[in-house]
């Protein structure tokens, strides 16, 4: 059983940056996959990253490579988002999710899922 809080939305320009933070406690998540997704307005859950396992390289939806950075602090059992140059198409509930097996871009295949932070991208 693992619970993930995420924390980190807020309201900022385009062009602007962000850094979502996803806090995991009941297990360690290093050797899960863990991954982020988003579901703005009136469109359906969309996956952003993910990672198999700390050391993993992150998997990227196109959209936002070179943009986002997905990164793991072990010692924290902390996993982030770092955002970059957001544009309004950024805006969404973002959420983290980890499960045990390896990353997928397939929502229905994570386990634990966190209460999700609202980012919102202004023009």
């Amino acid at each position: 059983q693992v619970q993930l809080v995420e924390s980190g939305g807020g309201l900022v320009q385009a062009g602007g940056s962000l850094r979502l933070s996803c806090a995991a406690s009941g297990q360690s998540v290093r050797g899960y996959a863990v991954a982020w997704f988003r579901q703005g307005p009136g469109k359906e859950r969309e996956f952003v990253v993910h990672s198999s396992h700390s050391g993993d390289v992150p998997t990227y939806t196109d959209s936002v490579k070179g943009r986002f950075t997905f990164s793991r602090d072990d010692a924290k059992n902390t996993v982030y988002l770092q955002m970059d140059s957001l544009r309004p198409e950024d805006t969404a509930v973002y959420y983290c999710a980890s499960r045990t097996g390896y990353g997928t871009i397939l929502s229905s295949q994570y386990d634990w899922w966190g209460q999700g932070t609202q980012v919102t991208v202004s023009s």
